[in-house]
């Protein structure tokens, strides 16, 4: 059994994170979660819901060093909290937000004026020289980073299943440290230099909790606190940080970010993840950005396993221990950081022992009246037509549906200007007839959530008003005027 230190940082005045342009040391960061920690009430389940980074961060270090548990669920919704309060009695919730709606126990993340009794003042504005500061803080001769069992159970993550039902996978911390030092490897981060990452993907979803949390803390290098969202915003976070910077994004952020118009500020690197990138996409990006780009391959359940570079080719490389086997059609992938044998929901192409070429989702192909397509296929020609800025086919679903047996698509764009009946005809000269969408709903913009995922609940709700709206229509075109 092993141990694995909380940070790589080598002295206590290496830069652990920025916060409104200002350095967070490492000495700063590890007095601030030692002082959370303290705080904190009993339990061993937190679910850490800080929106600003670097609380959500030290929040993480404090649970790792009190052994404490951090609860990742793949959304917030309150059925979810309701199912996570039944998997984990005693849970409560970290925040920073004042008007928090969760439906657990809550703990405020502590402002300036609840720690100036305690040992540390500073906690909610690190980097501030505030009065008794330093005495706090170790000497650069007795900085150490804490070690942290391998064994130790670091985070619980929920995928949502077919039934909607939050499904658990345990994460420990050496495995965790291990895979994140493998992608450090992989993005050519540990090179001696100290990077600065700036994310666009909140650290509560998988691949930013790996990427923007738990990557700088084991490659010596800093994340930024913000998250920013807006192009401009965006832009001007990456230009602030110091270089070399890593943009950590999604296609969905990276096609906004273009369209935007913007000058783009230099990255050393840009890091994808969250859905497959197309070359195209990535080939602007590399020139807008004067740099490379770099595909992360992963899933809730399994963490990062692999990574490509879309400009120079299709074929991801699997992290150093990780396998992939295929039985019965399913692929399962296994080794290295992964727990347990985990079936994988994408179609995928093994190419050698430690290769392999994405096709797409298991769940992408669709069958109407007899014929196939795929939603990725579709989604294309949707959004190939000139003045579609975004658009989405999904499968419609219960009610909405209105036929029994029988598979129905609908599909949301953002298309200002454009007329559904200007759409729809740009779709019969693209795709068969029968996959169509019905409805096809027109809107200001479609329901992704921060990683530019849609969920498919929202999806439907926007099929389901369609529905009811033209019920409505219908229902006061049918009525007879009443005679005096």
């Amino acid at each position: 059994m092993g141990v694995t230190a909380l940070l790589s940082h080598r002295t206590a005045a290496s830069v652990v994170a920025y916060r409104a342009g200002r350095p967070v040391s490492a000495a700063q960061f590890l007095a601030d979660a030692r002082a959370l920690l303290q705080r904190l009430p009993a339990g061993r389940h937190v679910l850490n819901a800080c929106a600003d980074r670097y609380r959500f961060v030290v929040g993480l270090a404090a649970c790792l060093m009190s052994e404490r548990v951090s609860l990742l669920p793949s959304t917030q919704t309150p059925e979810v909290m309701r199912q996570l309060a039944q998997f984990a009695p005693g849970a409560f919730c970290l925040t920073d937000e004042p008007d928090c709606a969760i439906e657990l126990p809550q703990f405020r993340y502590p402002e300036v004026g609840h720690l100036q009794n305690g040992a540390l003042p500073g906690l909610a504005l690190p980097g501030l020289a505030l009065p008794g500061l330093a005495a706090d803080l170790p000497a650069a001769d007795e900085y150490r980073s804490p070690m942290i069992d391998d064994e130790q159970l670091a985070a619980i993550v929920f995928t949502s299943g077919s039934t909607g039902t939050p499904l658990p996978y345990r994460k420990t911390w050496g495995r965790l440290a291990h895979s994140v030092r493998h992608a450090g490897e992989r993005l050519g981060v540990l090179d001696g230099r100290a990077h600065t990452v700036v994310g666009t993907v909140p650290p509560q979803h998988m691949y930013g909790f790996e990427s923007t949390a738990l990557l700088p803390l084991r490659s010596a290098s800093a994340f930024t606190a913000e998250r920013p969202f807006y192009p401009a915003d965006v832009c001007a976070a990456i230009g602030a940080a110091p270089r070399p910077r890593v943009l950590v994004t999604t296609p969905v952020h990276l096609r906004t970010l273009l369209a935007a118009g913007l000058h783009l500020p230099e990255a050393d690197l840009i890091v994808s993840a969250t859905a497959p990138l197309a070359r195209e996409l990535a080939l602007q990006a590399e020139h807008a950005f004067r740099s490379r780009l770099l595909e992360i391959y992963g899933s809730t359940e399994t963490g990062q396993i692999a990574m490509r570079r879309p400009t120079q080719g299709e074929t991801f490389r699997l992290w150093p221990g990780v396998r992939l086997r295929t039985d019965n059609g399913q692929v399962y992938a296994h080794g290295g950081h992964v727990e347990q044998m985990t079936a994988l929901c994408d179609v995928l192409e093994l190419k050698s022992a430690d290769e392999f070429i994405l096709h797409g989702r298991t769940a992408d192909l669709v069958n109407v009246a007899g014929k196939r397509s795929s939603f990725g296929y579709l989604n294309a020609q949707l959004n190939a037509i000139p003045g579609v800025e975004d658009g989405v086919f999904f499968l419609r679903e219960g009610e909405a549906a209105g036929f029994t047996g029988i598979a129905r698509l609908a599909a949301a764009v953002v298309a200002p200007g454009l007329s559904v009946a200007s759409i729809m005809g740009q779709l019969r000269g693209r795709i068969d007839p029968v996959f169509l969408p019905r409805p096809l709903v027109v809107v200001d913009r479609l329901p992704r959530n921060a990683t530019g995922k849609l969920p498919q609940q929202a999806l439907q709700a926007l099929a389901d008003r369609k529905r009811r709206t033209r019920g409505k229509i219908k229902s006061a075109s049918q009525a007879s005027p009443q005679r005096p």
